[in-house]
């Protein structure tokens, strides 16, 4: 989107209400579509625009095109005490998540870890949607995903890899979020290349190569080549352990045979992610809290310094693009 496009103030309330109308005319169920228009909502607050009404046409189309099932009521089983699986059934991922969500942090608390794997889901989008929520309740989340293949490994110039995102949120001690992150193991999530070439712009270096595998600064080039791991090696070796925990333990698809995320056709995304909920007193009690305290004393003294996505407040309404907003309301009529 180019940085002079017209923009429009519309209240968070208005894009939850807007996106939850579009999904249930093109085919959701009422309440999975309002699971998904709490994240959509979420996404527009944060920043995180290109997990946001960026995604509603997608999910539209893909409701009419079969791609994903937004009927599908989600099935939780414990195959193992610490476990919790939720079949999303080629559904969405927020309501999947929403069911499996309470019983993981009951199994958590009885026995001071679980695990939650979301298994043949439609895409995620903003995975620290997810952690954040767990963090809410009192304890520490850690969350995986996998993506289509964009990222090729140093070296190479053919894509094996998604975006394969990893996300933490550490609980307060006296409620909410001590702080969090959610971010790609590859330099640069895919959809900053896609906003770059749609408003003709060029993108750093060191995001990514072309199909022949030389660093690019052409957006246009980088979307006929791949992505490039952040940090190299170090980033490489983070996403293959997603694309494991993901995709290997999930029992769901790998990057390499998920088409497009957003292509209105074709088959159902089939991805996985793997959460890991631990209580952080149950080892040293309070001394956890005083630990994190300490670092986030020693980060606060510095006047520029932040631990990310602490003291983070939500405004109630947000600026959007004007041509957006204009589709979204006209998928939700």
């Amino acid at each position: 989107m180019a940085g002079n496009a017209q923009k429009v103030t519309v209240p968070l309330e208005k894009i939850e209400t807007t996106a939850k109308q579009a999904m249930v005319a093109h085919g959701a169920a009422d309440w999975i579509a309002a699971e998904v228009a709490k994240a959509v909502r979420k996404a527009e607050a944060t920043g995180n625009l290109i997990c946001g009404l960026y995604y509603l046409e997608s999910y539209c189309t893909q409701l009419r095109s079969g791609r994903v099932n937004g009927q599908v009521e989600p099935e939780v089983t414990k195959p193992k005490p610490a476990n919790v699986k939720v079949d999303a059934g080629l559904g969405f991922a927020q309501p999947a998540f929403a069911r499996g969500l309470p019983v993981a942090l009951e199994t958590a608390r009885e026995m001071g870890t679980a695990s939650l794997a979301i298994c043949h889901s439609h895409t995620c989008t903003s995975l620290g949607y997810f952690t954040e929520q767990i963090a809410q309740a009192g304890l520490i989340g850690i969350g995986f995903t996998n993506a289509s293949a964009v990222v090729s490994p140093p070296g190479g110039h053919a894509a094996v890899l998604g975006t394969n995102p990893m996300a933490l949120a550490v609980p307060a001690k006296d409620g909410g979020v001590a702080f969090q992150f959610d971010q790609s193991t590859s330099a640069v999530a895919l959809g900053k290349i896609t906003m770059a070439a749609s408003a003709g712009e060029k993108i750093p270096l060191g995001w990514a190569v072309d199909a022949d595998g030389k660093p690019t600064e052409d957006p246009n080039a980088a979307l006929k080549g791949s992505l490039v791991s952040t940090g190299g090696y170090k980033g490489w070796g983070f996403g293959l352990m997603v694309e494991v925990l993901a995709a290997a333990v999930t029992g769901s698809v790998n990057s390499l045979d998920v088409k497009g995320l957003k292509a209105a056709e074709g088959a159902p995304h089939d991805l996985g992610q793997f959460y890991l909920l631990i209580d952080p007193t149950g080892y040293s009690g309070d001394a956890f809290y005083d630990r994190l305290a300490r670092v986030a004393d020693a980060v606060d003294a510095q006047p520029e310094a932040r631990l990310p996505g602490a003291h983070r407040e939500l405004p109630t309404e947000v600026s959007i693009d004007a041509a957006l907003w204009a589709q979204c309301q006209a998928l939700a009529d």
